[in-house]
């Protein structure tokens, strides 16, 4: 069995890899939507897998996918394998990138032990760090008891249908495991759950007629605002519940219905708006039930259409909570080999947003989100990773699949 300080220094070898891997994924603009470059992405990746002489295949996920401009841009999925049987330990990564604000953000940078770039926190460095410690275990001849399961996915940034779901529902993503990580960037905390979402766009139909004839029309605005007020009763009631998961700060820990993230209607001053729209977006902690949640925003929409209000309802999404307990083996394993490499023993917090994490713990598999990147710079126009997260991370994926994998 290869000892942990023989890894250790194999990841510190690889360090001009890691980085030059990274580097080349975010100079590749997966921009999502809608999904551009991803063929290309992927074949980074896999040349990757084969230069290191790892076991490796591609998934085209069947469907057309057509943008607004015509184009069609096919989904690729990417699984990779380290060892056989069981038990297995999964090991997750998105290589989607939300859009870029510049184009010069698909031209990394290293500058101050930092690479900046689009994709460089959430989450190419990841990918990279993933790889390379599955890497590391091989060079060094570990000796597993089970396999390393390495699976790559597109379109985590909107939602994962075209992506985690459909390897989901066809059996593609184990249904069965020891553990799961995924690089999301936490900032130095591991993520042990995550909210769930229904997020609706609410269309409110009205009659336009010139202001001055305006007892001729149906006034959507209006209508809209009495369906407003109605979800604004329920908003205050859902907010004062709490999860008892970890999140700072204590406000934090309240579920969420926020209205109006979207807001659109009318077309003139002087015109009675014919259609007025609105977001609804409920966030939905562990403890509680999505159907359930679901049913009564419905339910309150029936009582406004059956009140004379013209409404339609579409889903932008929707999609189960999940949470698992920080008091498991790969959770352990995780938080000590975060405190051997970084120093500081990582707290165990729930994730404000969606977390693909959902598709394992859905059929019990303890998972968990830890990652080089830093949440608070993903996203924006100044995005980086700070090299040495990278290097820490690739050194406790490996440890951890070591412990958790010992023979």
């Amino acid at each position: 069995m290869a000892s942990k300080d023989s890894i250790l220094n194999a990841v510190k070898a690889r360090e001009t890899s890691i980085v030059n891997f990274t580097t080349k994924l975010v100079s590749i603009p997966t921009e999502n939507p809608p999904g551009k470059c991803y063929e290309e992405c992927v074949e980074a990746i896999a040349g990757e897998l084969r230069s290191v002489g790892l076991e490796h295949e591609v998934v085209k996920i069947p469907g057309e996918y057509r943008s607004d401009d015509g184009e069609e841009y096919p989904r690729f999925a990417l699984l990779a394998r380290y060892g056989s049987g069981e038990p297995k330990l999964h090991f997750h990564g998105h290589y989607d990138v939300v859009p870029a604000e510049d184009r010069t953000m698909f031209e990394p940078e290293i500058r101050n032990g930092q690479i900046h770039g689009r994709g460089s926190s959430d989450m190419k460095s990841g990918i990279a760090a993933m790889l390379y410690s599955i890497e590391a275990l091989k060079v060094c001849d570990a000796d597993l008891k089970g396999s390393v399961n390495l699976v790559i996915v597109p379109d985590e940034e909107t939602g994962g249908a075209l992506g985690s779901r459909y390897l989901t529902e066809t059996g593609l993503i184990a249904r069965s495991g020891v553990g799961m990580l995924m690089a999301e960037p936490t900032s130095g905390v591991v993520w042990n759950a995550n909210r769930g979402a229904i997020s609706l766009l609410i269309r409110v139909k009205g009659i336009p007629m010139h202001v001055g004839l305006q007892h001729l029309g149906v006034n959507a605005f209006d209508k809209m605002v009495l369906v407003a007020n109605a979800l604004m009763e329920l908003k205050r009631e859902v907010e004062t519940r709490t999860t008892s998961y970890n999140l700072q700060p204590e406000s934090a820990r309240r579920s969420i219905m926020m209205l109006g993230g979207r807001c659109e209607g009318g077309s003139n001053f002087n015109l009675v708006p014919g259609e007025c729209s609105f977001t609804v977006d409920r966030r939905i902690n562990p403890e509680e039930d999505l159907h359930t949640e679901k049913r009564r925003i419905y339910d309150l929409l029936d009582d406004m259409r059956n009140s004379g209000v013209d409404l339609e309802v579409e889903v932008l999404q929707e999609d189960r909570s999940a949470g698992v307990s920080e008091d498991t083996e790969v959770a352990r394993s995780l938080a000590q080999n975060v405190e051997r490499i970084t120093g500081q023993r990582p707290s165990f917090e729930m994730c404000p947003g969606l977390l693909e994490t959902r598709f394992y713990a859905a059929n019990g598999i303890p998972a968990f989100a830890y990652g080089p990147g830093i949440l608070s710079v993903s996203h924006g126009p100044s995005e980086f990773v700070p090299i040495q997260n990278v290097l820490d991370c690739t050194a406790v994926y490996a440890l951890t699949a070591c412990d958790v994998l010992a023979s």
